[in-house]
């Protein structure tokens, strides 16, 4: 992503040009790279939960089971029950103002109703089903199957009219707008639970016509007091009631060919964090990449946190709130005396959320003891491009590029590429061949050549000219399970194979074999997590004689007991792979039929290795000292490093070593025409190994440009330093940072130095930093302050003199 050619790299030595060279992220700033922006906006801290005015009971009552929906910058309040009678009522909270007032009605609203649905198509909302009656007096109760619309522009509520076949009247549903047409899903109609799917396009009110859907794949169970969200193309499911059962299963469906998959947590690591606990009545938005789930009744509770899903990377996590996350009532007296202590909305049921540009906003629902809520808060979301480390790493062992160890594989002496660095840093079996492989060659011993010879690699590997490429004999491995490891040590994931294919199953295992002979814990969970959820009826005979002759008994064990199951021993016994099995195995399994072992539990805590992010940070800091193959020079002072790490992660680096390489193995550092600070540049080398982005403020306008220099895979680093500048700018400290802005040319920030200055002239004033200012900063303090004084004050000013 980064062109050599104008990056202005001259001498072999890196010193680069003012102009950035021109990167393909998608930065969201400026089209010119002669300067960089930083596009500053009314900033609201990240992960920062607000309290905004609750609704007034004189403007509207508090509510439950209600629907909100965003249009513009406003959100829309309808329906719901305030625990007497059921509502239609229609509020609008105005995101800019902080108002509450009643929308301007015309036309004939749908009547009172709860558990309905509520979304925005173009200029309308559209109001589906719901259930009415008089709860208060417990009279013709009954759930509808009708669509409203109203018109934001002119307040006119009007009734759909649609001939032809309905879907069956319902409440509790999921609706969502996918390509101009509503969908709706599942829901209860009164006697039961549904997992329906019904479409209407809204484009035309005169030919539209309700269609069901045929649904395919891992359709969800029928359920009700669901939330579903749109991401990514796919439409999301989570949690909810279906029948006895809530689950905390994530289902996706895709629109396009009306595909469900059920989203698998087994293969997620027992090390990463656990999908939130089953629930209902809970809210799903989706945001960027992420799904964020908030409060619903888990197992009598109700939880307060809030729980984000990365649907690119299969992950749930805890979003930790900002501290100065602002409190709710309830909170105040028991929290006072620990001011540390981030407040958030108390857990409810049965509110509803909606999302208006960087922000979420959750209304209402009902809280403990059954009160209804008329509260609104505020959640301000990150949206930070995705870390890529493990992708960057990824790439560098599929394009083989910069390598210096060849892997000599099994009798037939099969060769892989990789990495030393990487490999030393996150295997210390395959750190100890390498190492007594690298004493070998340099005691200049053929043995250590190997049959193939020494051979050159591309891109050359030690400081000093090109070195042979390093070999290293394993003869417990095969090729096709190594590449498998090699994946692992490069991305943190394997690759995972077709579901319970036998051919998979046993490749896996062969890999499994491996991560337990190379002591690669983690690389063992990921194996074990995904040959369990792939033993079926097809396959558990060829996976259980394959892991009583690799001697895995852990699996062997796993496999034994699938067999003997009361609902799978006919019919695994009447397969023709039974009749085969050898002798011993079918001896144990009739055995363990007739006389179930004692089920043995260990509390031993699983193991689960360390993490990619966990070793690269250790390399960095002198784990990976041995191995270093370049120096970094910072202002004449040297800095070891790894030229594969700093290749994987940077294009400029990458380019720079594919091009040429300095003769003595040293490269200057600066960003532009700018040394960074030792400790700035420190930073920038725990982002480039392990994605690290936590910092001092006054690193970040160092690094704020870095991303364009360096070539990043995306400006992730700069959407960090610019939230850190943003929030962490003082009346103390504006004086350096507007210096910095000025060298780095970072004008907005340097406006943004400028307007404090302005607004806290007489603090600023006393600043012992203000003599020591360039003549040309001091003429734009001087002429921001004349723009700042109005001709009213000039005028004051005038008649004095």
């Amino acid at each position: 992503g980064c062109n050599t050619a104008n990056s202005g790299i001259s001498q072999g030595v890196g010193i680069l040009s003012e102009v950035a060279p021109s990167v393909d992220f998608d930065h969201s700033c400026s089209d010119s790279v002669e300067y960089l922006t930083l596009n500053f906006g009314p900033f609201e801290t990240v992960h920062r939960w607000r309290r905004l005015p609750p609704c007034d009971e004189f403007v509207g009552a508090r509510r439950s089971k209600h629907t909100v929906v965003a249009y513009r910058d406003a959100i829309y309040v309808f329906g719901g029950d305030n625990g007497k009678n059921m509502l239609n009522d229609l509020l609008r909270f105005d995101v800019k103002d902080c108002s509450w007032c009643r929308a301007f009605t015309t036309g004939t609203p749908p009547a009172p109703r709860y558990h309905h649905s509520a979304v925005v198509y173009g200029s309308s909302m559209f109001v589906f089903g719901g259930y009415t009656g008089d709860i208060y007096s417990n009279s013709n109760l009954k759930n509808k199957n009708d669509l409203f619309e109203y018109k934001f522009a002119t307040g006119q509520w009007t009734e759909w009219k649609v001939e032809g076949s309905l879907p069956v009247a319902r409440s509790a549903h999921g609706a969502t707008v996918y390509s101009d047409k509503l969908w709706i899903f599942a829901g209860y109609d009164g006697n039961a639970r549904l997992n329906d799917m019904w479409t209407i396009s809204l484009q035309d009110r005169e030919h539209a016509c309700w269609e069901e859907i045929e649904q395919s794949g891992e359709i969800p169970p029928s359920c009700c007091n669901f939330p579903v969200a749109v991401c990514r193309d796919k439409m999301f499911v989570f949690s909810g009631q279906s029948g006895a059962k809530i689950t905390n299963n994530l289902f996706q469906f895709e629109f396009k060919g009306h595909m469900w998959t059920r989203i698998p947590t087994e293969h997620l690591l027992r090390g990463s964090p656990p999908p939130p606990q089953r629930r209902y009545g809970h809210t799903m938005v989706a945001f960027d990449r992420h799904l964020y789930v908030f409060g619903g009744a888990a197992d009598n509770t109700l939880p307060n946190e809030l729980h984000s899903y990365d649907v690119d990377s299969q992950t749930w996590e805890v979003i930790q709130p900002s501290l100065d996350s602002e409190v709710c009532a309830q909170q105040v007296s028991t929290l006072s005396s620990d001011r540390e202590v981030p407040r958030m909305p108390s857990g409810r049921l049965f509110h509803a959320a909606a999302v208006i540009q960087d922000a979420m906003y959750i209304f209402g629902g009902t809280v403990d003891n059954n009160v209804r809520s008329g509260e609104m808060y505020r959640f301000q979301f990150s949206c930070y491009p995705k870390c890529t480390l493990h992708e960057d790493y990824g790439k560098l062992f599929e394009n083989r590029q910069f390598c210096d160890v060849e892997f000599i594989l099994g009798e037939r002496e099969e060769r892989v590429l990789g990495h030393i660095a990487i490999v030393t840093a996150r295997c210390q079996w395959l750190r100890k061949k390498i190492l007594q492989a690298r004493d070998r060659q340099r005691q200049g011993g053929e043995e250590g050549a190997g049959a193939g010879g020494p051979r050159d690699i591309p891109g050359g590997t030690r400081a000093s000219g090109n070195q042979p490429m390093l070999e290293v004999h394993i003869r417990e491995a095969e090729a096709q399970p190594f590449e498998v490891l090699m994946q692992f040590l490069y991305t943190d994931k394997i690759q995972y194979p077709r579901r319970g294919h036998v051919q998979d199953v046993l490749l896996i295992m062969d890999v499994y074999k491996l991560a337990l002979s190379f002591k690669l814990s983690r690389l063992e969970q990921l194996c074990v997590q995904y040959i369990e959820a792939s033993v079926d009826l097809q396959n558990v005979l060829s996976v259980c004689e394959q892991a009583n002759k690799l001697q895995l008994d852990q699996l062997k064990e796993h496999c034994l007991n699938f067999v003997v199951k009361e609902t799978h021993f006919n019919q695994v016994i009447m397969t023709k792979e039974f009749e085969h099995l050898s002798t011993p195995l079918i001896v144990e399994i009739v055995r363990r039929k007739q006389q179930p072992p004692p089920r043995v539990y260990s509390d031993q805590p699983v193991d689960i290795g360390t993490s990619l992010v966990q070793d690269m940070k250790a390399y960095l800091e002198g784990g990976g000292l041995d191995f270093c193959d370049i120096v970094l020079l910072l202002d004449g002072h040297p800095r070891p490093a790894h030229k594969a790490i700093l290749a994987a992660r940077s294009s400029y680096f990458e380019a720079m070593f594919r091009s040429f390489m300095p003769e003595d193995g040293q490269v200057n550092i600066s960003i532009g025409e700018m040394v960074p600070s030792k400790q700035a540049f420190e930073s920038m080398l725990r982002y480039i190994y392990y994605g690290d982005v936590n910092m001092p403020p006054e690193d970040s306008l160092y690094l704020f440009a870095a991303p364009y220099y360096y070539g990043f895979s995306n400006n992730r680093l700069q959407a960090y330093c610019k939230q850190n500048l943003e929030m962490n700018v003082t009346v103390e400290n504006v004086l350096q940072i507007l210096e910095a802005a000025d060298k780095t040319q970072a004008w907005d920030m340097k406006k943004h130095c400028l307007h404090i200055i302005v607004h806290q002239f007489i603090k600023v004033s006393k600043l012992p930093n203000l003599r020591s200012l360039s003549q040309l900063l001091l003429l734009d303090i001087i002429e921001s302050l004349a723009s700042h004084i109005s001709d009213k004050q000039c005028a004051e000013m005038g008649s004095d003199i």
